[in-house]
């Protein structure tokens, strides 16, 4: 008799560590996770603190947390995960912050469920590019994800310029990330590569009490107070 196949549940934390888990996350979404004893994390440490938060009424030292992380190989590595979920136990993903899947290295167990037939759920929950989006009063009709710059000033002027040039031409909203630590960096040099006309946007700490989102043209924002950027996660828009 042919087992029945596991599911895969995509489960959302918060983007920020303060306050209560379930002011931000849907109380629906309790109910799915406490029927879970198989998590597949980024992070394993803060993937245990979380779930000690979200208080599912169950021990963590009951629970099985496997990796998937950047330093994922795809092929075996995703498919000995995947393997619990063949012989139908269901299985948890959770990311970082935010949403698996999206800018997260979740998709790879994703893309494999899909593969052997097996049931992908998402669970809603914060994602910090749509709230980004939502918010920066930019395009929302045509919007994409760059991921990091480059760390190198000169390559990274190089991809502001074609990001702006992108922005412009096709009215298409730009969205970027940096590590919080260089947070400061790019913003100087997006102000000092981008012309005064093209907007940018600036989201610190999404759903945090210390939330900071503004929309100005860039010749604003030289006139402007940057906000505290060092070590606070981010996401950045340019548009027109």
């Amino acid at each position: 008799m042919e087992n029945k196949l596991g599911t895969l549940y995509l489960l959302p934390c918060p983007i920020a560590d303060d306050g209560d888990v379930w002011e931000v996350l849907p109380a629906k979404n309790r109910e799915v996770m406490a029927s879970l004893d198989y998590f597949i994390v980024e992070n394993t440490r803060t993937a245990r603190r979380f779930l000690s938060k979200c208080r599912l009424g169950r021990a963590i030292e009951e629970l099985e947390f496997r990796e998937l992380n950047e330093h994922t190989v795809a092929g075996r590595e995703v498919e000995a995960l995947v393997e619990p979920l063949m012989q139908g136990r269901s299985a948890g993903v959770i990311s970082e912050a935010g949403v698996p899947g999206v800018a997260d290295p979740g998709a790879l167990v994703v893309e494999l469920c899909h593969r052997r037939g097996i049931r992908v759920v998402p669970l809603v929950g914060p994602s910090s590019i749509l709230m980004a989006v939502m918010a920066s009063g930019l395009n929302g009709q045509s919007f994409a994800f760059n991921g990091y710059l480059p760390v190198k000033p000169a390559e990274r002027a190089r991809a502001i310029r074609h990001f702006e040039q992108r922005a412009r031409a096709e009215h298409q909203s730009q969205l970027f990330i940096e590590a919080p630590y260089r947070n400061l960096k790019l913003v100087e040099q997006l102000l000092e590569v981008c012309r005064g006309e093209t907007k940018l946007t600036i989201a610190l700490d999404l759903t945090s009490e210390g939330e900071f989102i503004k929309t100005l043209t860039v010749a604003e924002w030289r006139r402007t107070a940057l906000p505290d950027l060092q070590k606070r996660p981010a996401i950045f828009i340019l548009g027109i």
